[in-house]
């Protein structure tokens, strides 16, 4: 065996040298791929994510709101907004104007941070609702993150998504709101005096009198017995 070792030695050490070399060049090429990654891992942790989609309000089916969100992890800055009607016609109009009565769309936004989100003025879908519900928006916006790097998103809002859409009964938390709604006005209407509660009052005058009841009334049963007593003998 050591005599193979010593007549071969060039050879393995020229393989050695094979692996070691290979070896080298997949770590580099691992390191790479791992630097990579973690580059885009630093970079979505701060780019922003502006999206902009359509809700109606939950306790009103037919009031509807476009909202802007950024649901990126990092901040956007100088966030613009360019509104067109694809189709739609009327009521495509009559939504944009709807929209932009929230005066951001008009003049833009300087700071929307993480999870921060902006309302748009309602749009009554009852009004136009044919042409409205057939109307498709496009939202072109533009925004930057911390780094100053430019972004540029468009949002195709179909609004005939919206067809066959119904509510059953009212959402939990805008009854539970109604109802202490009602119970704070009954509160005040007690604590001003503006109504009273009705009770009936049972004072020391009643006791006295149910009591010198009872106790003719059982006078009452005494003599009667007494007299059931006497007849009987």
């Amino acid at each position: 065996m050591l005599d193979f070792l010593n007549q071969n030695s060039g050879a393995l050490t020229v393989i050695f040298a094979a692996v070691v070399m290979l070896s080298t060049v997949v770590y580099a090429v691992l390191t790479a791929f791992l630097v990579a990654e973690t580059r885009r891992m630093r970079r979505a942790q701060t780019e922003p994510k502006v999206e902009v989609f359509i809700k109606h309000r939950e306790e009103w089916i037919n009031l509807i709101h476009a909202y802007v969100r950024n649901i990126g992890l990092g901040p956007a800055y100088k966030i613009s907004f360019d509104i067109s009607a694809e189709s739609g016609g009327e009521g495509a109009q009559a939504l944009i104007d709807d929209f932009t009565k929230a005066n951001f769309f008009k003049t833009g936004l300087k700071y929307l941070g993480p999870g921060q989100e902006q309302i748009s003025g309602f749009s009554q879908m009852t009004e136009k609702f044919d042409q409205k519900i057939e109307s498709v928006l496009v939202f072109d916006v533009r925004y930057e993150g911390a780094t100053g790097k430019q972004y540029q998103e468009k949002f195709r809002l179909d609004f005939s998504e919206f067809k066959g859409r119904s509510q059953i009964g009212k959402p939990h938390l805008y009854a539970i709101a109604k109802h202490l709604e009602t119970i704070k006005s009954d509160i005040h209407n007690l604590a001003t005096g503006f109504k009273r509660i009705k009770a009936d009052v049972f004072d020391s005058e009643d006791r006295d009198r149910e009591r010198k009841e009872w106790e003719e009334h059982h006078a009452e049963v005494i003599d009667k017995s007494k007299e059931s007593a006497k007849n009987g003998s």
